[in-house]
């Protein structure tokens, strides 16, 4: 998606993109309407080969009460399936030395979560798609212990895609969204990674430059606190790290989106006024910020878009409905290839 494209064209474009991968996700949450619809939509779009991970009589029994379709839906039984006591053993390799035992494991192999991510552990499934009912640390804490980061990446972090309507800033009204799930409150040179974590998913995911605005309540010193002084030093790592880096800060809001706005508040820089990556100086102001945009905007928001890890696992918001997690379904797709 060039920076150019109508922003109606973002999401189809994402998932046009995945069908040409034909990757296999997998969905934990079976019990979840909104998953089972999901996985319906999913696999007659061609978005993805779905796995529904659970007890085969509760979907097909939830899925008959729904009248979805489980046709070219693959699921896994986890407390039947095969490979189980080869996972359980792989589960307790993987994990002795932090003091976990063979039985722990065994009982960990109950969690669809847990299992799911040995599949993608053992390359049976490219991606991961859960927490439409899982909370954020019940989807992440597995995905860290079995998949971890990926080598070089210092911190696993997450992002929001925003498609905002009518809207002429960002790249046409997208932008990214970090950290709005994760991480509750970076240090500068956290804050940093993320931001240059999150420039990377743009380059990828979206295929347009990143323009990163590390955002504050202060505009180029219009403001004294340690907290502006967090935003600042973690800009200064990140031009260290990527001298590349189309990066700037410390930025209101205001300065970092409107032209006529950043000339008046942050005359000469190359960020400001245009930004479409949108780093928090916290959990707190991301994980806001992002809902306000959804609700009040009515934007389209997908994530929270995992970054770092060593294989593609991503969370979903609780709120989610089955649309968004066909949309992070192709979004996950897409991350295989990174």
């Amino acid at each position: 998606m060039k920076g150019d494209k109508n922003r109606m064209n973002v999401l189809d474009e994402i998932r046009n993109r995945a069908k040409s991968l034909k990757k296999t996700i997998a969905l934990p949450e079976y019990d979840d309407e909104r998953v089972l619809q999901a996985a319906e939509i999913a696999t007659r779009d061609q978005v993805a080969f779905i796995q529904l991970v659970g007890d085969p009589v509760i979907i097909k029994e939830k899925a008959k009460s729904l009248g979805v379709s489980l046709s070219g839906i693959e699921i896994v039984d986890h407390q039947r399936d095969k490979p189980r006591a080869e996972y359980v053993q792989s589960l307790f390799e993987l994990r002795k030395a932090k003091g976990l035992t063979l039985e722990q494991a065994d009982q960990w192999m109950n969690s669809t979560m847990y299992y799911a991510c040995m599949m993608l552990y053992h390359n049976r499934i490219d991606g991961i798609v859960s927490g439409a009912s899982l909370s954020s640390p019940d989807v992440i804490r597995p995905a860290l212990q079995i998949i971890k980061t990926a080598p070089g990446i210092k911190l696993a972090s997450s992002c929001f895609l925003m498609v905002v309507p009518e809207c002429p800033y960002g790249s046409n009204g997208v932008f990214l969204f970090a950290d709005s799930g994760f991480n509750p409150n970076p240090n500068s040179e956290e804050l940093a990674h993320i931001a240059i974590t999150t420039a990377r998913t743009a380059t990828q995911l979206l295929e347009v430059e990143p323009v990163v605005a590390m955002l504050s309540f202060s505009t180029k010193g219009s403001a004294k606190h340690e907290l502006v002084d967090k935003v600042i030093e973690a800009t200064t790592i990140a031009h260290s790290l990527k001298p590349d880096l189309l990066i700037d800060g410390e930025l209101q809001g205001d300065a970092a989106l409107v032209p006529s706005v950043a000339a008046k508040k942050a005359p000469g820089s190359k960020v400001a006024g245009k930004a479409n990556v949108l780093i928090f100086p916290d959990l707190n102001a991301g994980n806001i910020c992002y809902k306000l945009t959804e609700r009040l905007a009515k934007a389209t928001a997908i994530g929270p878009i995992l970054q770092g890890l060593a294989k593609p696992v991503n969370d979903l918001s609780r709120g989610c409905k089955a649309q968004d997690i066909v949309d992070q379904i192709a979004v996950t797709v897409l991350q295989t290839q990174f």
